[in-house]
């Protein structure tokens, strides 16, 4: 980074936060799909009669964290599509002033 200017600087800093929060969302999102996979598993296997009690609510609690993995998951594409727009600002800003 030596030879940088600071606003050149801040962009590749945050290009790097941009790449490490894509791959955050990516796991994220890998993450809700596998959820979602186990869960329909469980629930399409197991049978009714074995679907009660604890395992019920393992079920619907595996549910419950598949939704919110992937609310989590579309919130940080949000972020991050914010973010990559942020940059593409701060270095046109930048080109113009160079």
């Amino acid at each position: 980074m030596a030879g940088q200017s600071k606003p050149e600087r801040a962009a590749a800093a945050l290009d790097q936060t941009l790449q490490k929060t894509e791959a955050v969302a990516a796991e994220v999102q890998r993450a809700s799909d596998d959820l979602a996979v186990i869960n329909t598993v469980l629930e399409q296997e197991l049978p009714d009669e074995v679907q009660v009690g604890d395992v019920a609510q393992a079920i619907e609690h595996t549910s419950q964290l598949e939704k919110k993995l992937a609310e989590s998951a579309e919130t940080l594409a949000e972020v991050n599509a914010t973010l990559a727009e942020e940059i593409e600002k701060r270095t046109e800003r930048e080109r113009d002033a160079g």
